[in-house]
């Protein structure tokens, strides 16, 4: 009824075949997401640096180089100049759904550590946008 599949299968399904190309353990992979997570959560924490300095996102910018430098075996994440311009309220829901993220992947890796670190950057985050906004006069 079907024609013989006549081509070997790309995917090797065989126990102790070899194949052509390298594989990473679940911790590695692990690693990778949860420096990516927390390479993109730096990112915003430094556009937050430039909207509104405070030391609370100092220190945090420097505890997230800090963690994606040795999740990543001793490389220094890249950053980028912050551009000063954009909504607080955006960044810093991006930075929170950021945080949850890194925080799913460290515990489920059980990097304590790390997910501190998230958890905490969730809290000051969710604080931000739970604190009450001056309003401009009127005219």
């Amino acid at each position: 009824m079907y024609e013989p599949i006549r081509t070997k299968s790309v995917h090797s399904t065989m126990a102790g075949t070899t194949s052509d190309f390298p594989h990473r353990s679940r911790e590695e992979e692990l690693d990778i997401q949860l420096a990516g997570h927390l390479a993109a959560l730096l990112a915003v924490t430094d556009e937050l640096r430039a909207l509104a300095p405070s030391a609370d996102l100092d220190t945090a910018a420097e505890r997230l180089a800090a963690q994606v430098t040795r999740l990543r075996g001793g490389r220094t994440p890249l950053r980028a100049a912050p551009t000063a311009a954009g909504d607080p309220d955006a960044l810093n829901r991006r930075a929170h759904a950021l945080a949850g993220r890194a925080l799913v992947v460290a515990a489920s890796r059980a990097d304590t550590a790390a997910a501190i670190l998230a958890a905490e950057r969730m809290d000051a985050h969710s604080d931000a946008l739970s604190e009450p906004k001056e309003l401009s006069p009127a005219h």
